[in-house]
C-alpha cells in the first residue's frame, strides 16, 4: 500500500513569509489601482517566490496495513454450566471464529473468563488486563459470550475508557424461572447443646408467588428441622449441635416448577461446635504410682473443668489419725451422682473399688446416665478381679468386659489388634516404628461383643471400647499406663492414646469409627471412607450441577478406602454413602455466583448502550453477522454487529520529492520577471 502526502519545508519562518506575501499583495493591489500593465506576470512572479520560500515537497510512503484487534471473551463461570449454556457458548464461539476468519485485517484474541473466588464473575477486571496487552487505538470491538451475570459492572461506563463497541451474546433464554435459597446470617461457632438460629430467605424469579414452601435443615445428613418459608420474607430457623467439631448444616428448599436449575435450592453452612467447658469427674481409688496420670492429662487442657476425688479409706475404717489431718469436706456423693451427674461430660473411675462409699443406687444412676448419652472410662486395677469389683454393681450392665477373677502379673508389651489397626483410637499409634516399653499387670476379662483395640499378656484384651445406648464406655484393664509416662524402657504413646480415648468418649468427629471425609484442590476431589468392617462401600458423588456419579471404595488394611476423581465443576460437591455426608469444593467459587443464575441483559445494558454495542439472545436468534465500519459510524443494527475499521498502518519506506527545487524556482522567477518587463515595455 502506497500513500502520498504534500508537506512544506519553509526557508524562512512562517511569520516572515506571511509578511512578505502581504507586502507583495499590497504592491499588486497598488498596481491594479493604477492600472499598470504586466500585473499578471508580476503576480505569477510573487507566487513563484512564495512557493520557493515554502519549500513544497511530496512524500511517497510505502505502508503496511496493521490489523485491528478484537477481544472475544468466553464466560466459563459456574452459572454458565447451567442448562445448555455451555453448549450454546461452544456453538457461538465456533460460528464467530468462522466469521472472524473471513474478515480482513482482524486479529482475534480469545479470553476465558473464570469466576473469582471472592468477587464472582469479574468481567471488566479481566477485560482491563487483556486490554493492557494490546494497542487500544486499534481495538475493533469486544464480543462477550455470557449469561449476563456480571458482578463488577462500573457505575459509570465512561470510566472504562472503551472506545469500541461491546457486543454481548447471551446464552440463556428470556423469561427463565428459578428459586434460590439465601442464607442471610449463620453462626460460625455454636455452643454444643445450646439452641441456635440462622436467618434464611427464599427468592423466586421472576416474582414471588406468596405461598409458603417447605424447607429442611440437616446436620451431617440427618434432618433435624422442617419448616416453611414465604418467598421474599426472611425468617429464623432453629437448630442445635449435639457434638463438638465442624458440622455441615445443609438447608434445602423444594424446587420451583420449570426452574432452570436446582443448584441453588441447597446451601451448606459449616458451623464449629464448641463446648462451654468439658466437665470431667475423676474418682480415684487406692493410691498407686499412676494416680496423677489422668489428673495431669486432663489439667493440661485449659478447656477441661476437672473434679477429682481420691478415696483414701472407706468411711467405716477407724484408726488413730488426728482430726486435723483428715479431710474437712465430706465426699459429696449425693450431689455428684444424683443431683449434678447430668452436668458432667465424662466420668472416670481410676482403680476404684466398691467399698460402701457409693451406694448401688448412685452407680445405677451412672449406668442410666451412660445409656442416655454419657461417657464412662474405667482404668482397672487388681480390685476389678475381686469381690469389690465394679462389675458386682449396677455398672455391670454398661461395662464391656466381665472379669474372670484372675490377675496376670507378667511382663508384656501392649500390641494393637487387627481391629485396633482400623479403629481411630489406636490406628497409627505405632507409625513411628519405636518399640514400646513393657507393662507388668493386667486383669483378664471376657470381652463379649466389645471392640478390643489393644491386647496384652497372652493376647488378652487390654483396651475395650463399646457403645452403650446413646453413650460410650471404655475399659483399660491395667494400672501400668504410667510406666509409659515415666519413659520406662523407652515409654510409649501414652499421652496420645489417652487423649484419643477421651476424645472418642466425647464423640469428637475425628475419632468416629465410621466416617466419610472429602477434600478438594486443583480440580481434583479426594474421598476417604473410614470403616471397621473392612468391606467395599458404595458412595454417591453429586456435582454442583446435580450430575451424579457412583463409586465403589475398597478399604485397605487400616480400614480406610481412598479415591480421587476429576472435579471440573466449580462449587460445592456432595458425597453420600447412605449413612454419612461430606462436602468439598475442589474449585471454590464466590457465594455471589449462586445467588442469581437466570440469564439477564440488565447488568451489561448501560455499557452496551454507551459503547454502541448490541445484545443478542442466541438461544432464540442466530449469531449476528459481522460488519466492518469506519470510525464514527454506527456499530450495531438488526441482525449484525459492527467492528471498527481503524485503517491503521505502519510506514516501511519514505521517498521525498521537492516540487520547487532551486533551479526551477530561479528559471520561473527569471522568466516571469522578463515577461513582466516585456509587457510593460509595450504599453
Amino acid at each position: 500500500m502506497t500513500g502520498v502526502d504534500l508537506v512544506f519545508d519553509p526557508l524562512l519562518p512562517w511569520p516572515v513569509i506571511a509578511l512578505g506575501a502581504l507586502l507583495g499583495l499590497l504592491v499588486l493591489a497598488l498596481g491594479a489601482w493604477r492600472r499598470s500593465s504586466g500585473l499578471g506576470w508580476r503576480a505569477l512572479a510573487l507566487a513563484v517566490i512564495l512557493a520557493a520560500l515554502l519549500g513544497p515537497s511530496i512524500i511517497a510512503e510505502q505502508r503496511d496495513r496493521l490489523p485491528d484487534e478484537l477481544l472475544l471473551v468466553a464466560d466459563r463461570t459456574p452459572s454458565q454450566e447451567i442448562d445448555d449454556r455451555a453448549l450454546r457458548t461452544d456453538q457461538a464461539l465456533a460460528a464467530l471464529r468462522e466469521r472472524f476468519a473471513e474478515a480482513e485485517d482482524l486479529d482475534v484474541r480469545e479470553v476465558t473468563l473464570e469466576a473469582d473466588p471472592d468477587r464472582g464473575t469479574a468481567l471488566f477486571d479481566r477485560l482491563e488486563r487483556a486490554l493492557g496487552e494490546i494497542d487500544r487505538q486499534r481495538l475493533a470491538g469486544v464480543v462477550v459470550v455470557t449469561d449476563g451475570r456480571v458482578h463488577d459492572v462500573p457505575a459509570d461506563p465512561a470510566s472504562l475508557g472503551l472506545d469500541a463497541p461491546l457486543h454481548v451474546l447471551l446464552t440463556g433464554r428470556e423469561g427463565e424461572r428459578d428459586r434460590r435459597l439465601v442464607v442471610e446470617r449463620a453462626p460460625t461457632y455454636a455452643m454444643v447443646g445450646e439452641p441456635q438460629t440462622m436467618t434464611l430467605r427464599v427468592e423466586d424469579e421472576p416474582g414471588q408467588n406468596g405461598d409458603p414452601v417447605p424447607v429442611r435443615l440437616s446436620i451431617d445428613g440427618q434432618v433435624v428441622t422442617r419448616t416453611a418459608l414465604v418467598p421474599g420474607e426472611s425468617a429464623e430457623v432453629p437448630f442445635r449441635l449435639e457434638r463438638g467439631g465442624e458440622a455441615a448444616v445443609e438447608i434445602e428448599v423444594d424446587p420451583l416448577e420449570n426452574q432452570i436449575t436446582a443448584q441453588n435450592d441447597r446451601q451448606v453452612v459449616f458451623v464449629n461446635g464448641v463446648r462451654d467447658r468439658l466437665r470431667v469427674l475423676l474418682v480415684s481409688g487406692q493410691p498407686y504410682p499412676g494416680l496423677r496420670v489422668w489428673r495431669n492429662l486432663l489439667k493440661a487442657d485449659a478447656s477441661v473443668d476437672l473434679v477429682h476425688f481420691t478415696i483414701l479409706r472407706p468411711p467405716e475404717k477407724q484408726d488413730g489419725t488426728p482430726i486435723r489431718e483428715l479431710a474437712l469436706i465430706a465426699f459429696p456423693s449425693r450431689e455428684l451422682f444424683e443431683e449434678k451427674l447430668d452436668q458432667f461430660d465424662l466420668v472416670i473411675f481410676d482403680r476404684y473399688a466398691r467399698r460402701g462409699l457409693l451406694p448401688s443406687i448412685y452407680l445405677d444412676n451412672v449406668a442410666a446416665w451412660v445409656e442416655r448419652g454419657g461417657a464412662l472410662l474405667e482404668a482397672a486395677g487388681p480390685e476389678f478381679a475381686g469381690s469389690s469389683s465394679l462389675f458386682r454393681t449396677p455398672l455391670a450392665r454398661v461395662l464391656p468386659g466381665a472379669p474372670t477373677g484372675d490377675v496376670i502379673e507378667l511382663p508384656y508389651t501392649p500390641t494393637i489388634t487387627e481391629l485396633g489397626r482400623r479403629h481411630p483410637v489406636t490406628r497409627g499409634l505405632d507409625a513411628d516404628g519405636r518399640r514400646w516399653g513393657r507393662w507388668f499387670r493386667q486383669v483378664p476379662v471376657d470381652p463379649a461383643d466389645a471392640s478390643v483395640v489393644l491386647a496384652g499378656a497372652a493376647d488378652q484384651p487390654l483396651l475395650l471400647l463399646k457403645r452403650q445406648g446413646e453413650g460410650r464406655v471404655a475399659q483399660l484393664l491395667s494400672d501400668h499406663a504410667w510406666l509409659w509416662a515415666r519413659g520406662y524402657e523407652g515409654g510409649g504413646p501414652q499421652s496420645l492414646l489417652l487423649r484419643r480415648l477421651v476424645h472418642w468418649l466425647m464423640k469428637e468427629p475425628e475419632l468416629e469409627e465410621e466416617d466419610l471425609e472429602a477434600s478438594g484442590a486443583d480440580r481434583r476431589l479426594a474421598i476417604e471412607r473410614h470403616s471397621l468392617a473392612g468391606i467395599p462401600r458404595e458412595i454417591t458423588v453429586t456435582a454442583p450441577s446435580g450430575a451424579i456419579q457412583r463409586l465403589t471404595l475398597v478399604p485397605d488394611e487400616t480400614g480406610v478406602a481412598r479415591t480421587e476423581i476429576d472435579a471440573e465443576e466449580g462449587g460445592l460437591w456432595r458425597i453420600d454413602d447412605g449413612e454419612h455426608v461430606a462436602f468439598a469444593s475442589p474449585r471454590p467459587v464466590a457465594r455471589i455466583e449462586g445467588e442469581a443464575v437466570t440469564a439477564t441483559a440488565e447488568p451489561l445494558a448501560p455499557v452496551v448502550r454507551a459503547t454502541g454495542g448490541t445484545v443478542t439472545w442466541i438461544a432464540d436468534q442466530p449469531v449476528p453477522d459481522i460488519r466492518r465500519v469506519g470510525e464514527g459510524r454506527q456499530t450495531a443494527g438488526r441482525g449484525w454487529m459492527g467492528l471498527v475499521d481503524h485503517a491503521a498502518y505502519r510506514v516501511t519506506r519514505t521517498e521525498l520529492v521537492p516540487l520547487m527545487p532551486p533551479w526551477l524556482a530561479l528559471v520561473l522567477l527569471l522568466g516571469t520577471t522578463v515577461l513582466a518587463w516585456w509587457r510593460e515595455g509595450r504599453s
